[in-house]
């Protein structure tokens, strides 16, 4: 019976998931979803539009009515010296209300909303280019677990060299020297591959900390295609998209919409504003017995001689032509961010096309070919080892070339304002 505890206890500790967690890699479309929703600075920045939309409640609102009480004439003696405070009191409630004329309130609310506009624009903006950092961040884990595998290949592929040069050299075929320096390389291909853990693991990191995610190391994965694409579509598409939704530029936009907005409401601020009153009297000493209730209505209404707004007046009129001004200067910004990415992505797909075509199979064969002539003594040791050389640097350039073609698609992706290419 122990015997059986023992065995059972002994199989549940093999089982993978008894003291680790299973890892599930997540794809772009899963990091990109975590991270719109946990990460605290796009989270802080999308406060501001909730801000912005409660400024247009204040924007919208009346001027408060005024109120104000006051008494005269208490007398604190009457003619027999008997004291009577209260006869002959004069009390006058008056009440009062601005009216604002030209639609000055319709106009402010108009002009709040279309901040909130601008603001909605500027957090997408923002987040476009939060999202190209996120997008960098994970080719990089691609790359290096790419990297990290083709590492562990080489070492696989030169540990089973290593063996057959042993079995050489106790045949006394192959010279003690020879094997001395086939092992020494070694080292090279270990260090290749801790490079490439610590810089896959430093990638984790990176994109975990841009998550907000505490996940450990170990136990978080990303997945994805590490590839290219041979197709690209003309300059103009990707024009013509970036012109529909850079929100960089919609805000650009905008904000001519808000000043021509905030220069109408200058100059409604420049009119009068009539102030309204109504007030009711009661005084108990007046002589006329049919005055001692009186009502009256009053208006008020400031003379603008002097100050008709003509300061802000001019100052929006200006304010309308640098808008105007600046929107063009956005959209050559977005023409030339548009043609610089479709550049880079245009050359990484030709430097990649003979890699794929060509380069790879020429190293791997050439590689293969002189690593069987050098077991058969068809070969000198410099030829093997300047072969395993050389397929190594074919195999580096080209993950590289994906990871500067990944990037690069990123990059046009963060020019247009969406994904263009997936």
């Amino acid at each position: 019976m122990r015997l059986a505890l023992c065995a059972l206890s002994a199989a549940l500790f093999a089982l993978p998931g008894a003291h680790a967690q299973q890892v599930q890699a997540l794809s772009w479309d899963q990091v990109k979803a975590k991270f719109e929703v946990s990460n605290p600075a796009l989270k802080a920045d999308a406060d501001n539009v909730d801000e912005m939309k409660a400024a247009e409640i204040t924007a919208f609102l009346r001027p408060n009515p005024q109120f104000s009480l006051s008494t005269d004439g208490t007398q604190i003696a009457s003619h027999d010296g008997a004291w009577q405070p209260l006869k002959g009191t004069s009390v006058v409630p008056n009440f009062s209300y601005l009216h604002e004329r030209d639609h000055k309130r319709e106009l402010r609310q108009q002009s709040a909303k279309e901040g909130t506009r601008i603001t909605q624009s500027e957090h997408e903006d923002l987040k476009r280019n939060m999202l190209f950092a996120l997008r960098t961040a994970f080719v990089q884990t691609l790359q290096a677990k790419y990297v990290l595998g083709l590492a562990k290949t080489d070492l696989e592929y030169y540990d089973h060299i290593i063996q057959i040069s042993r079995d050489r050299f106790n045949a006394g075929d192959l010279a003690q020297i020879d094997l001395d320096r086939i092992e020494l390389l070694r080292v090279q291909y270990e260090s290749e591959m801790e490079t490439a853990t610590v810089n896959l693991r430093t990638a984790k990191i990176q994109l975990l900390q841009m998550l907000n995610d505490r996940t450990p190391i170990d136990q978080f994965d990303v997945d994805g295609t590490f590839d290219f694409s041979d197709t690209l579509k003309p300059l103009d598409d990707f024009r013509q998209l970036a012109l529909a939704s850079r929100p960089d530029l919609q805000a650009a936009l905008q904000t001519i919409q808000q000043s021509e907005t905030n220069h109408k409401l200058a100059i409604a601020n420049g009119s009068t504003d009539p102030t309204f009153g109504t007030w009711y009297t009661y005084n108990s000493s007046n002589n006329n017995p049919n005055g001692t209730q009186t009502l009256g209505l009053s208006v008020t209404i400031p003379l603008r001689v002097f100050d008709r707004n003509q300061g802000e007046k001019q100052r929006t009129l200006i304010d309308i032509d640098r808008s105007q001004q600046a929107s063009e200067a956005t959209k050559a910004q977005v023409f030339s961010d548009v043609d610089t990415a479709y550049e880079l992505v245009r050359s990484n797909i030709t430097l990649l096309k003979p890699y794929k075509a060509k380069y790879n199979d020429q190293a791997l064969r050439v590689r293969d070919t002189v690593t069987f002539a050098y077991q058969r003594g068809g070969a000198s040791l410099m030829d093997f080892l300047n072969a395993q050389s050389d397929y190594r640097q074919v195999q580096l350039a080209y993950a590289q070339l994906i990871g500067a073609y990944l990037t690069a698609a990123a990059q046009l992706n963060l020019a247009v304002g969406g994904e263009a290419i997936q």
